[in-house]
């Protein structure tokens, strides 16, 4: 069965000599959450819309449900939801009236889904949208980016901005409402609580490369931090050359090192590369791992 979703050497620039996206390869298949992390200018905008088709990849190949957004975008589109923490909907437009719009664009409009959740958020039909709340705007775009029942879901940090109460039942509804019926969904978030509750693989841009790509319950078992202290280690260099070391960094007077197996393997893959004892590893929660893989001051790892 062909991917859903598929990026395949995308390289992207803004400015000569300074890729945004280098050379980018994944795929997402049916029915697949995937939640894409970064930092802030790592990439993951512009690939979501060069998956939309609104950004043109210098080179590298997209494909949509085996097509291309660029080469047959309406059939694209029609089968995709989108949404953004950027996106801005008409201030004067009522409510009723996008919904009309949409419905009118997307021949699969599900009413019914349409009734729930204007009653689930409590909207106004008759409310214009520069009178609703950024939550209450955020549901409406939500809304018709869900009620045509898409095959691929693109949330661009759909909840950036809003209360913990209101993020969580804006994810929420996105993951039940589609994701039971096969929708795959791949959504870029801050928030590594979001991701762990309701994404099912971990998808990290760093520099604009795919730093991780892992199921997230593989995550949790099988990738650890091991402290190694710098007296012990004095060259970063010999951390990196260990067997399963994917980034290190220097914490005050310690190397932190992110390594694949789990705490016990890792800690022997350290004394036995260094010639010491005593290594402490440790597992992490994903946002401690998220940190350790691109924050700070760090040296490359393998």
């Amino acid at each position: 069965m062909s991917p859903v979703l598929e990026f395949r050497n995308i390289y992207r620039s803004y400015k000569r000599g300074e890729p945004v996206l280098r050379d980018v390869s994944f795929a997402l298949g049916e029915g697949e959450v995937a939640g894409l992390l970064g930092r802030n200018g790592a990439g993951k905008t512009t690939l979501i819309h060069t998956a939309m088709g609104l950004l043109t990849p210098d080179s590298g190949v997209v494909r949509v449900f085996g097509m291309s957004p660029f080469e047959d975008p309406v059939e694209v589109k029609r089968r995709i939801g989108f949404v953004s923490e950027e996106q801005v909907l008409p201030p004067g437009s009522r409510v009723d009236e996008l919904i009309a719009f949409h419905r009118y664009l997307f021949p699969r409009w599900d009413g019914e889904m349409e009734r729930q959740l204007v009653e689930r958020f409590a909207l106004g039909r008759r409310s214009r949208i520069k009178s609703l709340s950024k939550g209450q705007a955020r549901q409406v775009a939500l809304l018709c980016a869900v009620c045509h029942r898409p095959e691929l879901l693109l949330l661009d940090e759909p909840a950036g901005g809003l209360d913990p109460v209101a993020r969580r039942e804006f994810l929420e509804t996105s993951i039940q409402l589609l994701n039971r019926e096969g929708t795959a969904i791949l959504f870029s978030s801050h928030y590594m609580t979001d991701v762990e509750r309701i994404g099912g693989r971990v998808i990290l841009l760093d520099q604009g490369m795919v730093r991780l790509d892992r199921d997230l319950d593989e995550l949790r078992e099988d990738v650890c931090v091991a402290m190694v202290p710098m007296a012990s280690a004095p060259d970063a260099q010999a951390i990196e050359r260990t067997a399963g070391c994917l980034r290190v960094r220097p914490v005050y007077d310690d190397w932190h090192a992110v390594m694949e197996g789990p705490p016990e393997a890792a800690s022997g893959e350290l004394e036995e590369s260094l010639g010491i004892e005593g290594v402490r590893c440790a597992r992490v929660p994903l946002e401690e791992l998220f940190i350790e893989l691109v924050g700070g001051e760090r040296q490359e790892g393998r």
